[in-house]
């Protein structure tokens, strides 16, 4: 049953001396307050840096071809070699684990190697399969992707980037089917990208032309010549699994000895992957850490407070005593002081924190930040509220404890 009286009595009691009640509550509410900035601040933190590899798939692995370094049947340490068509075959047919493979071509941007009427830019080129979409994805603003039949046929065709779209044409212009310059040769526009990532392979999407590898290669006299290839592991396979497969197909069809580390520059996205996720699990333990602890130096500092209470309503709590309040009676009232101060300082950092948060997301929405929306959970919120009543509780412990020691003759007695 809601007792009126006691509640009423509680909230005497923390008005009584208000400049003590508010600097006793300030250290709860300051760790609270502190609290909920650093976990929606490590929140905002963690959101941006997934969203730089959102859209890129995480299971991929990427190989470059460089000198050898060791001697190997014949051949010398220095060697260069090349990745080139025929291994891709070889890897599909012995690699089972595979999902997706991709070889890729890039060009440097030259002054003004791209070009539309008197309108030019100076842009990447890069060749690959459609499969490689599928590793890097891009949104299609207008048109398509390059695909098979392009491959197949060696179609002069290209994807452009979106700042190379609003470079080269009119807002609103459709551009497919319109013919771009790239590299002194004509290729018609079928799509424009916008990247879904902030990894970028090759340059940035928004600012690279997309030709179909098999075109890129005959346009430009590349031969048979790979400069990267992308390859992407099915569902539950380790990428680790796939790139040691590839790497050793690699050597072999090029006579590259197996010890050789650095012959084939390799790069696991996967592993790259959980180095983010570490780093954001350890930047919400530290959080935790700081906070709780600051919590925690709260929980004393009302404790000693709730002590000083406890000693000058000695002759109080005797004649309590005295007239038949239990020992349950007396832990009760200062236990349930101790939670309500620490409970009203708590949700007051609370609210004041999800404020500051709210405000510095609106205004980091403005713009293109790597902090991403700073907030708490609902979840954390109720958590950090049972978290207060715990503190409250163990603050008012020791105090209560002592108050139901004293002795009624001697509480009366005393001056």
């Amino acid at each position: 049953m809601f007792d009126l009286d006691r509640w009423h009595e509680i909230w005497i009691t923390i008005t009584h001396n208000k400049s003590r009640s508010v600097l006793t509550a300030f250290s709860v509410f300051w760790g609270v307050l502190m609290l909920v900035l650093m976990v929606g601040s490590g929140n905002a933190l963690e959101k941006g840096i997934f969203s730089q590899i959102e859209g890129f798939a995480t299971n991929s692995c990427f190989f470059e071809a460089n000198r050898t370094t060791l001697p190997y049947k014949g051949f010398r340490k220095g060697r260069r070699w090349n990745i080139t068509n025929s291994d891709i075959p070889v890897i599909k047919e012995k690699v089972s684990e595979l999902q997706y493979i991709s070889p890729m071509l890039f060009s440097g941007g030259n002054e003004k190697n791209v070009v539309r009427g008197d309108k030019n830019g100076s842009y990447r080129i890069k060749g690959c399969y459609p499969e490689y979409d599928l590793i890097e994805k891009s949104k299609m603003l207008y048109g398509r992707y390059v695909n098979d039949i392009d491959i197949a046929e060696k179609r002069k065709v290209c994807v452009i980037g979106e700042r190379i779209y609003e470079v080269l044409f009119q807002k609103g212009e459709d551009p497919t089917g319109k013919q771009v310059r790239v590299n002194g040769i004509y290729f018609q526009v079928v799509g424009v990208a916008r990247s879904t990532s902030g990894v970028n392979i090759g340059g940035e999407t928004a600012e690279t032309v997309v030709l179909p590898f098999s075109t890129m290669q005959q346009a430009f006299n590349q031969g048979n010549i790979v400069h990267l290839l992308a390859a992407t592991a099915k569902e539950g396979v380790p990428v680790k699994k796939v790139q040691d497969q590839i790497l050793e197909i690699l050597k072999q069809q090029h006579q590259v000895s197996p010890d050789d580390k650095d012959a084939v520059w390799t790069m696991n996205i996967e592993e790259q992957f959980k180095m983010f996720n570490y780093l954001g699990i350890g930047i919400s333990a530290l959080i935790w850490i700081v906070g709780l602890g600051t919590l925690f130096a709260g929980a004393i500092g009302v404790s000693n407070i709730m002590l000083v209470t406890v000693r000058e309503r000695t002759k109080e709590i005797g004649i309590r005593r005295a007239l038949g309040a239990t020992p349950r009676n007396i832990i009760g009232q200062i236990l349930s002081e101790s939670v309500v101060l620490t409970v009203l300082a708590g949700l007051l950092g609370i609210v004041l924190g999800v404020g500051v948060l709210r405000g510095a997301g609106i205004v980091l929405s403005q713009g293109d930040q790597f902090f991403k929306d700073p907030q708490v959970s609902f979840g954390m919120a109720i958590g950090s509220l049972l978290i207060l009543i715990v503190i409250g509780a163990m603050a008012g412990y020791i105090p209560a404890q002592r108050a139901m020691m004293i002795k009624p003759v001697e509480a009366i007695s005393e001056e």
